[in-house]
């Protein structure tokens, strides 16, 4: 009988080693990418975050951050706005008010992957911080390398980061995940290749999405959704033919949507949006991923 008993214990056990693992039953963690120029980077001080930022800070919303030519977060950390400066990092932009109402609308974590640089173009031909490009130009692309290696291209250090998060953190999450959407505010450095935006932009954010679906085998990316918005008027850098392309993007793909910051208050330098223009971006973005039903298990909209 004991004998019996030793046999039976011994096949259950290796059974085990051999069953499936259960799949989860959890949803899908959210992943938001975010991307671009000064604006996006973050230019406000946060001595003037939102009183509700200070006062309910982040519970949810884990981020991976890269700027310059590093990664400058240890991998994903809790979110709190900064922003490469030796002096005065602590600045935030308009994905910090995103995020922040991203949090309070559900009682999961969600990832954040933003890779972003002040005073950068797409166009090579255009001025731009340390000679660092967005272009998806293949030729360009295939004589520079990601600034994460010492290159030009900032576009390949965002999906090499998006690569590097996904192997050693994402696919590792029993439950999966699910990249949402993609956050963009750029085009100030573009102004004078104002006639060359529509097809530099629409290179950029279909590189990004043949990259996720490359890297993840994953169809539905080819159809990312990508919220932007519009450069102020009063914007220095304004480009009519900039803002034109923004609007012949949003209008031609279902999956783009364009918010309008023409009227957007300015600091002193006429560049970069004030904390209330900020805050209104982010609020607006985070309302568009509520009616696209991106947000939050308790997501709604907000003034």
């Amino acid at each position: 009988m004991k004998r019996f008993s030793l046999v039976l214990m011994l096949a259950a056990a290796a059974l085990s080693l051999f069953a499936k693992p259960k799949a989860s039953t959890e949803q899908p963690v959210a992943v938001y990418l975010t991307a671009g120029q000064s604006n996006t980077d973050g230019r406000v001080l946060n001595t003037q975050l939102p009183q509700y930022i200070n006062e309910n800070k982040y519970q949810h919303c884990y981020w991976c951050y890269g700027s310059v030519g590093a990664i400058q977060t240890d991998g994903f950390e809790l979110f709190w706005p900064k922003m490469v400066h030796e002096s005065r990092p602590a600045r935030w932009a308009y994905d910090a008010v995103t995020y922040y109402y991203l949090d309070k609308a559900t009682d999961k974590d969600f990832y954040v992957i933003k890779w972003s640089l002040g005073g950068t173009a797409i166009d090579p031909a255009c001025t731009s911080t340390s000679r660092k490009y967005w272009t998806a130009n293949p030729e360009w692309l295939s004589a520079n390398t990601s600034t994460l290696t010492g290159g030009k291209s900032l576009l390949l250090s965002f999906t090499e980061q998006i690569g590097q998060c996904i192997d050693s953190q994402l696919s590792q999450l029993p439950q999966g995940y699910d990249i949402k959407a993609m956050l963009w505010h750029q085009g100030e450095s573009d102004a004078n290749a104002g006639d060359r935006y529509y097809d530099n932009l629409k290179g950029v954010l279909t590189y990004v999405r043949n990259y996720l679906v490359q890297k993840t085998g994953n169809q539905k990316y080819a159809k990312l959704p990508f919220i932007f918005g519009t450069v102020a008027h009063d914007n220095k850098r304004y480009n009519p033919e900039v803002e034109a392309a923004m609007m012949a993007l949003a209008k031609e793909d279902e999956n783009v949507f364009l918010i309008d910051m023409g009227k957007a208050a300015l600091q002193k330098d006429e560049l970069h949006f004030t904390a209330e223009s900020a805050e209104y971006l982010g609020k607006e973005m985070y309302n568009k991923l509520v009616d696209l039903g991106l947000a939050g298990e308790k997501a709604s909209k907000v003034e």
